[in-house]
């Protein structure tokens, strides 16, 4: 069985390190082949940022997944609820947490880099006009990944929700895709036919289900879409 990454060895071996280089530097190719020269299946992965875990954030995530997976047969889809986990900030970016703090990134990481996951979907509540406080500590933990831009040349696309139709989710997205461009990920909005920046959704507290929301809706499965199909054109050779 795999060892689990603790923080300890995340941050200081030098082979985790090494596939961070791999993957970054040869990320751009995106050939992808199984045994016997058969195609090898791709994972979209989709984190919800809501503090609350099951809610309308991991609801329009898991319609955004369903449309993705029923692009191709290869696409495999995984749903990480953050909500629950301890996501600690560090006093100086990029340094250990303080020993004996809990800290569930490493694990997250870990997704992060696997070399079958080739699409990521960040999904946020809109918390006055910009995303949640665990989104933000989440993004910011990344900069160890961008230091050998592990990242590089992955898919990358955004959700966003909120209490109002025209609530802050445009601003969320874009500030979400700030990070995403810095770890040079391949950003797509939600595709036809609306071709926005990205999946905007409105949490209407009379309808009590965010998916009777059927713009918001429709622009979450045209992401999930999106994403997926940008996931097999890029993993050509």
């Amino acid at each position: 069985m795999k060892e689990p990454v603790s923080r300890r060895r995340f941050l200081g071996n030098s082979s985790l390190a090494a596939a961070g280089v791999a993957l970054g530097s040869q990320g751009a190719a995106f050939a992808q082949t199984g045994e016997a020269g058969q195609e090898a299946p791709i994972k979209v992965l989709a984190f919800s940022t809501s503090l609350r875990k099951g809610r309308s954030t991991a609801k329009s995530l898991a319609v955004c997944l369903d449309a993705a997976k029923a692009v191709s047969p290869r696409i495999d889809t995984e749903l990480v609820e953050l909500a629950g986990m301890s996501i600690p900030t560090q006093p100086i970016v990029g340094e250990p947490v303080p020993e004996g703090q809990k800290d569930d990134f490493p694990a997250l990481a870990e997704k992060l880099l696997d070399p079958k996951v080739r699409g990521i979907v960040i999904g946020s509540p809109v918390y006055f006009g910009v995303m949640t406080s665990l989104c933000k500590a989440f993004l910011e933990r990344w900069v160890v990944l961008r230091k050998e831009f592990s990242l590089s040349g992955k898919v990358a696309g955004v959700l966003a929700v909120g209490a109002a139709r025209n609530g802050g989710q445009e601003l969320t997205i874009q500030s979400i895709q700030t990070v995403l461009y810095c770890h040079e990920m391949l950003l797509v909005g939600d595709g036809r036919p609306t071709g926005h920046r990205g999946a905007t959704v409105w949490n209407n507290k009379e309808w009590d289900d965010v998916t009777d929301d059927e713009f918001g809706m429709a622009t979450a499965r045209d992401l999930g879409r999106r994403v997926a199909e940008v996931c097999l054109m890029t993993s050509k050779a």
